[in-house]
């Protein structure tokens, strides 16, 4: 599986982004996907995640009520609308997917094990 992230980019605090993931399938599959964010010096921080059919979804306590998680109705691309962002939101963010049909989330890193090439979000004060 190969992942391309997009829409990342430079927004004034308040502003809004919206990120896209789309999952080349080599194979056909269930994709549970995620989003997850770094700054330098840091851990890869949960952001979001998505069941295979988009069933489920979960956050990190830090985003919830301001970013919303979803996926195409193919179900191979995941968007993160990011809204009232912050200044704390600037990060390289990643969308991450596994192959599985459980219908619940991961939130953890160690369970997927396909991975974007990141995208840039800068959110100024």
């Amino acid at each position: 599986v190969q992942l391309q992230a997009s829409g990342g980019g430079l927004v004034q605090a308040g502003g809004s982004l919206k990120l896209s993931c789309a999952a080349s399938l080599l194979t056909f599959g269930k994709l549970a996907m995620a989003w997850f964010r770094q700054t330098p010096g840091k851990d890869r921080d949960f952001v979001a995640a998505i069941s295979w059919n988009g069933g489920s979804t979960n956050y990190a306590d830090s985003v919830k009520g301001r970013f919303t998680i979803s996926r195409d109705s193919a179900g191979n691309t995941v968007y993160l609308q990011m809204n009232s962002l912050r200044p704390e939101d600037t990060a390289v963010y990643y969308c991450a997917a596994k192959a599985s049909s459980y219908l619940g989330t991961y939130t953890q890193r160690r369970y997927y094990n396909y991975w974007g090439q990141g995208t840039q979000v800068t959110v100024s004060s």
